[in-house]
């Protein structure tokens, strides 16, 4: 009887939970907007704009590393670290270890912001403007762990390599969820910019 109350009380937790990420997914944040220059599969090319990012980098492994600063980003625009108004959140987070001094975390602003009318961050927030570029993009849901980015890197690699594009810099993680998502919810993605000759 204790064995399938405790199936039951587990199965309505993740019931629970699931319904959660569908609300979430139902009230969808502001994304870059880009141009879809090839589709193969769970593969793109995409053009994107100049975006605007707020970011810190922080040291230590990976998960704690971006975990600390995801904090620090969403401190800024919630206003929590700054006086002021807040930032409506966006998606996705973009992460990438590109930093000597640790990994790099970026939130994209609101495109109704320019550098001007976008608040002071505090020391630890660089508002920086990343120039346009052409990147390849590989999609996959559940939990973006050490393994399932590396698979998928090397995946779109190998993918870049086959279709006679040439990489042009480092490779980034998009994180489109709040890590309570459920995995088979969550929409991660593996970007690696390309060459657009």
């Amino acid at each position: 009887m204790m064995e399938q109350r405790t199936k039951w009380i587990g199965g309505a937790a993740v019931a629970a939970a699931a319904i959660g990420g569908v609300a979430l997914l139902r009230k969808r944040p502001e994304t870059p907007e880009y141009t879809l220059v090839q589709r193969d599969g769970a593969i793109e090319v995409r053009d994107y704009p100049a975006l605007l990012v707020a970011t810190t980098v922080q040291s230590g492994l990976r998960e704690t590393a971006l975990r600390q600063g995801f904090r620090t980003l969403a401190d800024y625009i919630f206003a929590k670290s700054r006086p002021g108004k807040k930032i409506a959140m966006t998606a996705p987070v973009l992460a990438d270890n590109g930093d000597a001094d640790g990994w790099r975390t970026r939130f994209v602003m609101p495109s109704r912001y320019d550098r001007d009318s976008l608040p002071t961050p505090a020391n630890d927030v660089a508002i920086e403007t990343l120039p346009p570029r052409r990147v390849a993009a590989i999609r996959f849901n559940g939990s973006p762990n050490d393994a399932a980015l590396a698979a998928h890197e090397s995946e779109l690699r190998v993918w870049i390599d086959d279709n006679g594009h040439k990489g042009a810099g480092m490779v980034e993680h998009a994180f489109y969820d709040a890590p309570f998502v459920p995995g088979p919810l969550r929409h991660n993605e593996v970007l690696i910019p390309i060459d657009a000759g």
